[in-house]
């Protein structure tokens, strides 16, 4: 007994000692109850909704998502390593959640990821576990069949949760299908490069569609201080939220 309640204190530690490596989560009120915002590492985080848990490009394995619940649902932007990582997936996806992924993400999962697969391409849309999902483009410019990132392979996502719209960029420049989104309540917004925007650039973009709340991630090298103090200084009424997306 005494060293089962050695190893269950141990369990518990490490568990305590990876979530506090991580922001504190956001909580943000909507029509349908509280949605929880958890940062985990560069471009992977866990949105939960009516106990539902969304986990968005899941990779680090399964020690970056110590403590967090079994995922419901699986959105892919993606097919590079640090949005696509099948260990991960099947590392955390133990209740076999509903995968949400474009048609290139689709072609790289195994087998044993197919069964709950929902495919969208760009401009397509679906509703899950009570969210709606729109599939928009994510791309670099200028547009060139070598770029990092070429329309039509990847997915932005634009998600309705309790009637807040919560957009998630992927790895994009400040494209227009970007720059004309409208009514977002909460954004995700990618920097760093050369592989999607500098920190000048997504400001500009943040700033031609006016979420109410944004957070720079996958901002790897990039200043984040200097994205707010842009943003702000064009609109002081977007909630720019600096989160340590590379807590160690």
């Amino acid at each position: 007994m005494k060293l089962k309640f050695i190893l269950t204190l141990l369990v518990s530690a490490c568990i305590l000692t990876a979530s506090a490596q991580r922001p504190a989560a956001d909580h943000e009120t909507t029509k349908g109850g509280e949605l929880t915002i958890q940062p985990i590492n560069h471009a992977s985080m866990v949105l939960t909704y009516q106990h539902k848990n969304i986990y968005v490009d899941p990779v680090g394995g399964a020690d970056a998502f110590k403590g967090e619940p079994a995922p419901d649902m699986i959105l892919i932007t993606d097919i590079h390593g640090d949005h696509l990582d099948p260990k991960t997936i099947d590392a955390v996806n133990t209740k076999h959640a509903i995968l949400v992924v474009p048609q290139a993400v689709a072609d790289k999962l195994p087998n044993a990821d197919k069964a709950n697969l929902v495919i969208l391409k760009n401009g397509e849309s679906t509703s899950k576990l009570n969210i709606a999902i729109a599939a928009i483009p994510m791309y670099n410019l200028p547009e060139s069949p070598t770029a990092f990132h070429t329309r039509g392979r990847g997915n932005g996502y634009v998600l309705t949760i309790g009637g807040k719209k919560v957009y998630i960029s992927g790895d994009t420049s400040d494209i227009p299908e970007m720059r004309s989104l409208k009514g977002i309540d909460i954004a995700f917004v990618c920097m760093n490069l050369p592989y999607t925007m500098d920190v000048k650039t997504a400001a500009g973009g943040v700033l031609a569609f006016k979420p109410k709340v944004v957070y720079p991630y996958h901002y790897k090298g990039q200043n984040t201080n200097e994205f707010k103090k842009l943003v702000n200084a064009g609109d002081k009424n977007i909630d720019v939220r600096l989160r340590d997306w590379y807590a160690k």
